[in-house]
C-alpha cells in the first residue's frame, strides 16, 4: 500500500500531534488575515461567519492528505481544486496563482516553525521533506511557478511575505471575529502562540511584538505533554465545541471518503 507521505516521514510526526497542529492553526490565522487575496474567503461568506471553523477545516484537510493513501490523497487534492474552480466560476474571475502558492507556502513554513518551537530544530533533510510533500500537492493542483527545491523556496517565501501581505479592513474584521469567537482569554493565548511562530513581516504588520509568554513555558510543556494536564492546555486554546476535534488531532485520521 502506497501512502502520499511515507510512514517514517517527519511530516507525519509534525501533523500527527495536536500541539503542533494547533500552532500551525495559530500561524495560519495570522497570515490568512493579512493576505491580499483574503477577499476571496470573504466572497463565499464562510470565513467571517465562522473563522475558527474555516481555518480549522483548512488545516485538518492538509492533515488528512498527509496520512492518506496516495490515490485517496490525490482525489482529495482534485476535490479541493474543483471547489476553488466553482468559486472562481461564481465570481467570474480566477483566483491569482500567487494566492494558491501563498497557502502552500504558509503550510510549509508553519509546519516547520511550529515543530521547532515546540520540539527541536529540524535538519535540512527534514525541512526538504516538508517542502516536497506540499510541492507535490501544488503540482497536483497545477499551480504554476512552484520552486523546485527547498533552497529555492526559502528565497521565494521571503519574496511572497514582502509582496503579498498587507493590513487591511479584512484584517481588522477577522481579528475582531477571532476575539468574538474565542473570548478574551483564548484570544490572548492565540496572540501569544502567533508571536512564537510567525515570521517577522507578519509580526510587524500585525504589531504583535516579539515577546511571547509561551516561550518560557515551552520547555516545561515538553516535560508534561504526555500527562493529562497537557489535554487541558490544548483544550484551552479553542472553544469547548472543538474538544473532540482537538483530541482527534493526536490520532491518525480516518481514511478520506470523497464522492
Amino acid at each position: 500500500m502506497e501512502y502520499f507521505v511515507p510512514n517514517h516521514s517527519i511530516v507525519r510526526t509534525i501533523w500527527g500531534k495536536a500541539d503542533t497542529v494547533l500552532f500551525i492553526f495559530a500561524g495560519a490565522a495570522a497570515e490568512f488575515a493579512l493576505n491580499k487575496a483574503v477577499d476571496w474567503l470573504y466572497f463565499t461568506g464562510r470565513l467571517p461567519a465562522d473563522p475558527l471553523g474555516r481555518l480549522f477545516s483548512t488545516v485538518e484537510y492538509a492533515r488528512q492528505i498527509v496520512f492518506a493513501e496516495r490515490a485517496s490523497a490525490e482525489r482529495a487534492i482534485d476535490t479541493i481544486t474543483a471547489i476553488h474552480a466553482a468559486v472562481e466560476a461564481k465570481r467570474g474571475v480566477a483566483i491569482p496563482a500567487w494566492a494558491y502558492r501563498d497557502v502552500l507556502y504558509l503550510l510549509i513554513d508553519y509546519a516547520i516553525r511550529s515543530f521547532e518551537a515546540l520540539e527541536r530544530p529540524l535538519t535540512t533533510a527534514e525541512k526538504e521533506e516538508v517542502f516536497d510533500v506540499f510541492a507535490r500537492v501544488g503540482q497536483r493542483m497545477r499551480i504554476p511557478d512552484l520552486p523546485s527545491t527547498y533552497a529555492a523556496w526559502l528565497v521565494v517565501r521571503q519574496q511572497h511575505l514582502a509582496a503579498d501581505l498587507e493590513y487591511s479592513r479584512f484584517t481588522a474584521d477577522l481579528y475582531q471575529q477571532y476575539r468574538r469567537h474565542l473570548g478574551p482569554l483564548r484570544y490572548w493565548l492565540l496572540l501569544q502562540a502567533q508571536r512564537l511562530v510567525v515570521p517577522a513581516p507578519v509580526r510587524e504588520l500585525l504589531r504583535l511584538g516579539t515577546w511571547s509568554w509561551l516561550r518560557p513555558v515551552v520547555p516545561i510543556y515538553r516535560q508534561i505533554q504526555h500527562l493529562s494536564l497537557s489535554r487541558w492546555v490544548k483544550g484551552a486554546l479553542l472553544p469547548s465545541e472543538y474538544k473532540a476535534q482537538i483530541e482527534a488531532l493526536d490520532i491518525e485520521p480516518p481514511k478520506l471518503s470523497l464522492r
